[in-house]
């Protein structure tokens, strides 16, 4: 007599693959009914399998398009990630995600987002240095919306505030309308001033040390450290008000 056996551990991996991948679609179905609004997120990753810069930017379009064709997601949100360094602010990935952006803002009118991932914690100055850099980036290659900014690599407790997410802010305001080439001259030198600090980047402060969590404001000491980094944006070339 035939019988059912049991799968093995190959084949069951398999089955709860396929299982959590139909309860995704089932969920994606069913917001899409409820006319909701949905994200979808990707975070293609430098040096993994998708290989080098040109490679994985030719992923992160793809992912891109798939997210609103396959998906029917109403906005992509990206986020290049850098196998060793795991964060969003390296050359490469701002490369990447220059690029991706760039493409599908100049052939779709698709809105598309990123997400910041500095190396680098709260009340520094190399954490809003790197913030200042994609925002730069994201904002001259046609990003609608940025999504921001989680220091500390966004892996540690209370490590993100308000402050990073301002000086992204204006970072992108004072790029907006700028030519390419100004812009790219900039960022040159801002990642430069902090790439080789990636195995000693500070670990900054959590919120409840850099703000006052009363009042929900940040400490003289924190925005001291941000008129400084707003300085040495000026000179740079990026004319933050």
């Amino acid at each position: 007599m035939g019988g059912l056996r049991p799968c093995d551990s190959h084949e069951c991996s398999q089955l709860n693959e396929l299982k959590i991948d139909m309860a995704a679609l089932n969920m994606l179905a069913g917001w899409t009914q409820n006319g909701d609004t949905v994200m979808i997120e990707q975070m293609p990753i430098f040096g993994g399998y998708c290989g080098g810069v040109e490679e994985t930017a030719i992923c992160d379009v793809a992912t891109h398009l798939a997210s609103f064709t396959l998906f029917s997601g109403n906005f992509h949100l990206d986020g290049p990630i850098h196998i060793r360094w795991g964060i969003t602010t390296a050359r490469e990935t701002l490369q990447i995600a220059g690029h991706a952006a760039a493409a599908v803002d100049a052939n779709t009118d698709l809105l598309i987002a990123n997400q910041y991932y500095p190396v680098a914690g709260p009340c520094t100055e190399m954490c809003l240095l790197e913030t200042a850099a994609q925002a730069m980036v994201d904002t001259a290659s046609g990003r609608e919306m940025l999504s921001g900014s989680a220091a500390a690599k966004g892996v540690a407790m209370d490590k993100t505030t308000g402050m990073e997410a301002r000086i992204m802010g204006e970072a992108a305001i004072a790029t907006a309308g700028r030519k390419v080439s100004e812009i790219n001259s900039i960022v040159e030198k801002l990642v430069s001033s902090y790439e080789n600090h990636y195995k000693t980047a500070p670990a900054g402060k959590r919120f409840q040390e850099c703000y006052d969590v009363k009042t929900v404001k940040p400490t003289d000491e924190y925005l001291q450290i941000y008129d400084g980094a707003v300085k040495k944006l000026r000179d740079f070339g990026l004319m933050i008000k």
